[in-house]
């Protein structure tokens, strides 16, 4: 059976969870109360901007964004580990005038809080993967763009000012991998963070129990194949199933970083490290950074909140590799200390669908300002003027 038949047939049940074209009846569309003048002001914090999303979105898009796998035990450490770690603050420091800017492989951000890839804006709000990526640009930051995006790659890249990242999972099928890439790199990508977490999907019981499936009108739409006239499939809850049936390798080694170098010229980061001994292996494989991440405690329930981990993996691999780190921030204080740790940049993704959910790209803006704002007043309270005076001894 060739790969397009494949496709065209398959539904997926992995994880625990079925789509396809018999969920149709069951489809929830996304919000459709939005318009141009939503902007969640209202919100505090990135804990009532998720209130707001929540009271908004269907039970089974809020549920399948929250979630974790199994116990969620790891999701709940992701939050908790913070709590650990005090800030021993400096005192009469100058702080009137501050920096939080910073450049991440060659590109300039404002701050160092990005978008981590995530999936299926559009179960959010409308606008979906555009207004995240018009959000990132309004901000001065950058978006990175999941596979599983319900909006074409090349659409977002507009949105985006051909300045993104791109989320890859290499699949059993590297011919479509490399068109992957080369239209992801054509668009604009200026790195790839590579899913390595993922030999299979975590299960994740409230998806499970809901049933989860995308509605009727979304679907994964980059990872299907197109009409002979090059026009992308996807208008039905089936192209989730057909994008994800294939997708996977559990077979993958890090011989196979070698081969995705080979093909790209831009940087590769290996996002799902848990372990310094795996981050010093990417040295020799082509790698220039690597995302300390545990799928945002949807994968290997009772892996260690990404916290813990990140001092070892950042003293094991110096200044070698690029290190990021993602994982339950939810105040600008997080973010500090997993930079004074010695992350150069954080990663968030449910902050930003909170955002989406609550007020589409305002409410995008409105999330990343929050943490933005947090981060600054935690600096300045801090005796910290710039990104360099975050370190080690600010942390007990």
């Amino acid at each position: 059976m060739n790969r397009h038949s494949f496709l065209k047939r398959s539904l997926l049940t992995a994880g625990g969870f079925t789509i396809g074209n018999a969920l149709k009846g069951q489809a929830q569309a996304a919000p459709s109360s939005f318009s141009s003048t939503d902007k969640p002001l209202d919100a505090l914090n990135i804990f009532e901007l998720e209130q707001l999303a929540k009271e908004r979105l269907p039970q089974m898009a809020y549920d399948y964004y929250r979630s974790g796998a199994w116990d969620e035990t790891t999701l709940k450490a992701n939050r908790e580990a913070y709590e650990k770690y005090k800030i021993h603050y400096k005192v009469l420091v100058d702080v009137q005038n501050r920096d939080l800017s910073t450049t991440v492989f060659g590109h300039k951000v404002a701050f160092p809080i990005l978008i981590a890839p995530t999936a299926f804006h559009k179960l959010a709000h409308p606008d979906g993967e555009l207004a995240t990526a018009r959000a990132a640009v309004a901000s001065n930051t950058l978006m990175s763009l999941s596979s599983l995006s319900t909006t074409l790659i090349e659409d977002v890249s507009v949105a985006a000012n051909r300045n993104f990242w791109f989320q890859l999972y290499i699949n059993k099928d590297r011919g479509f991998t490399r068109d992957l890439v080369g239209r992801a790199t054509a668009a604009g990508a200026k790195a790839l963070l590579v899913t390595v977490d993922t030999p299979l999907w975590g299960r994740r019981e409230r998806d499970v129990r809901n049933g989860f499936h995308l509605p009727e009108g979304l679907s994964a739409i980059n990872l299907i194949p197109s009409d002979k006239d090059g026009v992308k499939k996807g208008n039905s809850g089936a192209g989730l199933g057909q994008s994800f049936a294939w997708m996977l390798d559990a077979t993958l080694q890090w011989k196979d970083l070698d081969w995705l170098a080979s093909i790209t010229n831009v940087p590769i980061v290996i996002k799902g490290v848990c372990r310094a001994d795996d981050a010093t292996k990417a040295l020799s494989h082509g790698v220039k950074g690597v995302l300390v991440s545990n799928h945002g405690g949807r994968q290997m329930d009772s892996a260690p909140a990404t916290i813990d981990v990140l001092a070892p993996i950042v003293d094991a691999v110096g200044d070698q590799l690029t290190v990021l780190m993602d994982g339950g921030i939810r105040r600008g204080t997080d973010a500090m200390k997993a930079l004074a740790m010695g992350a150069k940049a954080v990663l968030v993704g449910r902050p930003v669908l909170w955002g989406l959910a609550a007020g589409g790209q305002p409410g995008v803006e409105k999330a990343l300002a929050l943490l933005r704002d947090e981060l600054d007043l935690a600096m300045a309270l801090s005796g910290c003027r710039t990104l360099k005076d975050l370190n080690r001894d600010l942390l007990r």
